[in-house]
C-alpha cells in the first residue's frame, strides 16, 4: 500500500472562489476568523490517528495567525504556501505571481522557522495556458508544487495533464496533480474537497482504492477547515451553486474524515516524494 498525500489548504471560510463576487478583498478583515480553531480541531484529529500532514497556508492569514503557523510546525506537520491572497494565479501575470510566492514564502519560514518548499495554487489555478508558473516556483527556491486538478471543471481544471506526480519540462520541480480515477476513458475526480463531502464515501473510497491499490500509484488528498465546521456564518446574497458547493453535507466531514485516516496510509507531501531530508 503507498503512502499518500494528506494535506489541508488553510484559508478562511470567505477567501473561497466560489463567493468571491459577493465579499471583497478589502472587507475580509470585517468577517470573523475562524480557520485557527478549526485547523487547531483538525490537528488534534491528526494526533489521534498519528498522521502528519502538509498545510498549504495563506500568507494573508500566517500573518493574522502566528499561533497556528506555529502548531502546525510543532505538531510536526509540513509547512507549505497557498499563495498570499488566494488570488488564482491564471488572473497574475509573471512578476505578480513571482511576488506573490516569493512574499508568502518569506512570512512562512519568519513565522514557523522551517523551510517551505511546497506550493498550492488557489483554487487548482495552473492550467496549460499558465505552466510558467513552474518555473517561477524553482527559481524561488520551492520544490514542488500541488496545482493541477486534472479535470475538467468550471473554473479550474487541466484535463489533458498527467494523472500522477511528473517533473514540468523535464526540470528538477515536481508537480503532483490532486488525484483522480480513470474509468472508460474519463476522468473522475477523488482527491477531497467537495467531491469527498458531497460522493457517497463508499464510492469515494472505492475510487481511492482503485488507484493505490490497482494502479500502485500515490493518492493526493485535501480538505479545507472550514469544511469541518458546519456552523460558520452564511454569506448572503451567493448564487445558489456556490452555496451548494459550499455549505453541502459539511456535518458529514468530520466522522468521514476519522475514518479515511484508519483506512489508508498518509503522510506528509515532502515526506513521500523524498525532500524532506534535503530540506528540513
Amino acid at each position: 500500500m503507498p503512502v499518500n498525500g494528506m494535506s489541508v489548504d488553510v484559508e478562511e471560510h470567505f477567501h473561497v472562489q466560489a463567493f468571491s463576487d459577493v465579499i471583497h478583498r478589502d472587507s475580509w478583515q470585517d468577517h470573523p476568523r475562524r480557520a485557527a480553531d478549526n485547523t487547531a480541531r483538525i490537528l488534534d484529529i491528526f494526533a489521534q490517528h498519528s498522521v502528519q500532514a502538509t498545510f498549504f497556508v495563506l500568507g494573508w492569514l500566517a500573518e493574522r495567525e502566528p499561533g497556528m503557523v506555529k502548531a502546525i510546525v510543532a505538531a510536526g506537520h509540513e509547512l507549505a504556501s497557498h499563495g498570499f491572497d488566494h488570488t488564482p494565479a491564471f488572473h497574475q501575470s509573471p512578476a505578480e505571481f513571482r511576488a506573490d510566492i516569493s512574499r508568502t514564502k518569506a512570512v512562512l519560514e519568519d513565522l514557523g522557522g522551517v523551510p517551505v518548499t511546497g506550493y498550492r495554487a488557489p483554487s487548482f489555478s495552473v492550467r496549460k495556458e499558465n505552466e510558467w508558473v513552474f518555473g517561477e516556483l524553482s527559481e524561488a527556491g520551492y520544490a514542488y508544487s500541488s496545482s493541477i486538478f486534472p479535470v475538467r471543471h468550471d473554473f479550474y481544471g487541466w484535463p489533458e495533464a498527467p494523472r500522477f506526480t511528473f517533473r514540468p519540462a523535464d526540470s528538477d520541480f515536481l508537480e503532483c496533480p490532486l488525484t483522480t480515477v480513470e474509468l472508460g476513458g474519463s476522468r473522475y475526480p477523488c482527491g477531497g474537497g467537495g467531491y469527498f463531502r458531497i460522493f457517497p464515501y463508499s464510492l469515494f473510497t472505492w475510487a481511492l482504492r482503485r488507484v493505490t491499490e490497482r494502479e500502485s500509484r500515490q493518492a493526493f488528498f485535501y480538505l479545507h477547515p472550514w469544511e469541518i465546521d458546519p456552523d460558520q456564518p452564511r454569506v448572503r446574497g451567493a448564487r445558489l451553486k456556490s452555496r451548494l458547493r459550499h455549505y453541502l453535507s459539511l456535518r458529514r466531514v468530520e466522522g468521514r474524515l476519522h475514518r479515511l485516516l484508519d483506512e489508508f496510509n498518509w503522510g506528509r507531501y515532502d515526506e513521500i516524494l523524498g525532500l524532506r531530508a534535503a530540506t528540513s
